[in-house]
């Protein structure tokens, strides 16, 4: 079974309540004192005092590999250039692109794998672990995770009793991102539910603008819609038995789930250039058509984590001001809340990359890109002061203030071949009920047989 941070209902939706009630008195101090934007100062002042000891490393090299590019990939160069300097080591990035299973097994099959990857999924984790090519953390790295993060972040991090991962970077990915001007002209206020959600689409479409930015091009954008409806629909319970494939994709609880978010996707006029518009529309632009011109946008409102701040710092927005966001509405009783996260490993036994693992589960590591924007850490020691601004604060503060009581990303937790591998499994299926949101049986027998062949039923 893989593994899942389990909770009652009760305690779920008391996370949910707090994301809830953290968002609306973060936006409201941001609206009236104003914050800086996602992309951060970078200030050195902001630094933490150093809790961790690394070696001398001078003259040993490292790679690095992961998925990140553009502003994210040098946000983290800045936490590599810092243990550069601490260390004496010299540490090369590589992308690693979407399929980050596929490039580290073929490096790794190749002789030649990074020292340490970031893992963007827990399934290939416990892949890649019960292939034997991750090296389990040393004391150094544990005695910090064991100071810095709650049991549920380092259950994640490990598999077979063996500690190996570290969870550097995590997303609160229940949240919708808005312009304030598409809102304001067509005179609605951010919904609380799945049906006010619709209709407030539906009022700002009459306004003239589209409502709903959808990067369709990138399948696990779908899968966080789909996983935000069923866990706020279905339950907490129900969603950890569909992520360990213990019911079938042909469940009815995933028909309703289906159906509701056919809901949206069945109004063409609802998404920005519409459903074959919103399946050519990469991350990236589903963001920028949002925030890139505050007054004139060509969509109302996005849906994605927290990382949308560093899309929306690339363009004329602030948050807190003309761009702002809302919790994922309720489906069900509670509003979701689902998380992400990369994990750091090391797959080369070696004191440069055990070393960075230690360093990556500090909280001046995670300081430096937090500082930054686009970024929540789950260190709980991470002095969250240092983010850019309210909204990204709060977030923050409401993701460690849950503890334990989250989900995490029902894709990233399956198998890659299902959930986390550019067009197939899950993120075909879902693009192609993108593509014909009125069949959703078809969508169903779609995702069973491609969970069936990946989790090898």
């Amino acid at each position: 079974m893989r593994t899942s941070v389990r909770t009652t209902r009760s305690r779920a939706g008391r996370a949910g309540t707090a994301l809830v009630t953290a968002l609306a008195l973060a936006l409201t101090a941001a609206a009236c004192g104003g914050g800086d934007d996602g992309g951060g100062s970078g200030d050195d002042s902001q630094k933490q005092q150093s809790t961790v000891e690394l070696p001398d490393l001078k003259g040993q090299e490292l790679q690095v590999a992961a998925v990140w590019t553009g502003p994210e990939q040098e946000n983290f160069r800045k936490v590599l250039d810092e243990f550069e300097e601490r260390t004496g080591a010299t540490v090369s990035f590589v992308p690693t692109g979407d399929n980050v299973a596929t490039f580290i097994g073929s490096k790794i099959e190749g002789g030649a794998p990074p020292d340490v990857a970031m893992l963007p999924q827990v399934g290939v984790l416990q892949q890649f672990a019960e292939k034997g090519w991750l090296k389990p953390v040393q004391e150094a790295t544990r005695e910090q995770l064991d100071k810095n993060f709650s049991a549920g972040w380092r259950d994640l991090g490990s598999h077979g009793g063996e500690q190996y991962g570290v969870y550097y970077k995590a997303a609160n990915k229940s949240l919708v991102w808005y312009n304030t001007t598409a809102f304001e002209n067509a005179g609605v206020s951010a919904p609380e539910t799945w049906d006010a959600f619709l209709e407030t689409a539906r009022t700002i479409s009459d306004s003239g603008v589209p409502p709903v930015s959808v990067g369709g091009a990138d399948g696990w954008t779908l899968t966080d819609w789909f996983e935000n409806i069923y866990l706020s629909q279905a339950g907490p319970e129900k969603y950890d038995r569909l992520a360990a494939h213990e019911i079938p994709w042909t469940d009815p609880s995933v028909e309703e789930a289906l159906t509701t978010l056919g809901e949206l996707f069945g109004e063409d006029k609802l998404l920005a250039g519409g459903n074959e518009g919103a399946l050519r529309t990469e991350f990236p632009k589903s963001v920028t058509q949002v925030f890139a011109d505050p007054e004139a946008p060509q969509a109302a409102m996005v849906y994605e984590g927290d990382f949308v701040a560093v899309n929306i710092a690339d363009t004329k927005s602030e948050i807190g001001e003309n761009a702002k966001v809302f919790p994922f509405p309720a489906v069900g009783d509670e509003q979701p809340v689902v998380s992400g996260g990369d994990a750091a490993v090391a797959l080369k036994d070696t004191e440069g990359a055990h070393a960075l693992l230690t360093f990556l589960a500090s909280p001046e590591a995670a300081a430096i890109w937090a500082e930054r924007g686009g970024f929540i850490s789950p260190n709980k020691e991470l002095d969250t002061s240092v983010y850019p601004n309210e909204a990204l604060k709060a977030i923050a503060d409401a993701l460690i203030g849950a503890g334990d009581d989250f989900r995490f990303d029902m894709s990233d937790q399956a198998p890659a071949a299902f959930g986390g591998t550019k067009g197939q499994g899950e993120w075909k299926a879902l693009q192609d009920f993108l593509r014909n949101p009125s069949d959703v049986a078809g969508a169903q027998r779609a995702l069973e047989a491609a969970a069936a062949r990946a989790y090898g039923d």
